[in-house]
């Protein structure tokens, strides 16, 4: 799952639907992976998805969590599910942008420039996290094989397609299913609204 709501706001969201990536997404032209069954489900195969926030419209494959009124536990755990995936890319971003400035503010280059950017910096974050890894072990790092390393459409809140809807819901059931619950969801949602 990728964040899409860290552009949140929106004015953020619009700027993300304008976006070249946002018009080939709301193209299906993005080459997203086939989709596959959830994790020990036998249920329907499921599309990849973006995370979103409320800022987004709910689409096949961008997920946004329910409305907050009126949620019975399903959706509070749902919500409570897709916020925890969004804080984990957040994350993500913060470590990437706090190692290459290049994320501290908007990328003044061509998007095709900007895209080898991203992924070099993504390339050599996981490089620099291996090589401080295995220079803290007996590793010699000539050996090391370098090959390991190198391997929304926001619409102003349409009303999301039934196929966008089935998507949540499949994946609302999934989270209360033995296959996909977390021990502590319950826990975590005592109290909220």
């Amino acid at each position: 799952m990728v964040d899409i709501g860290a552009y949140g706001s929106t004015a953020d969201a619009r700027i993300f639907s304008a976006s070249r990536m946002g018009e080939r997404l709301r193209a299906n032209q993005l080459a997203l992976p086939e989709s596959r069954r959830l994790s020990g489900s036998a249920g329907p195969p499921a599309p990849f998805v973006f995370v979103a926030d409320e800022g987004f419209s709910l689409t096949p494959h961008v997920m946004r969590p329910f409305p907050k009124l009126g949620l019975n536990v399903r959706r509070r755990i749902f919500n409570y599910r897709l916020t925890r995936a969004r804080r984990y890319v957040e994350c993500a971003f913060g470590i990437l942008s706090n190692k290459w400035r290049v994320f501290l503010s908007s990328i003044q280059m061509d998007p095709e420039n900007a895209t080898g950017v991203i992924q070099a910096c993504v390339v050599l974050h996981n490089f620099t996290g291996i090589y401080e890894a295995l220079s803290s072990s007996s590793v010699d790092m000539d050996e090391f094989p370098t090959s390991t390393v190198l391997g929304l459409d926001r619409t102003l809140h349409r009303r999301p397609c039934s196929a966008a809807i089935a998507v949540r819901e499949l994946v609302a059931d999934y989270f209360l299913s033995p296959e996909g619950s977390l021990p502590w969801q319950r826990d975590a949602i005592r109290g909220s609204v």
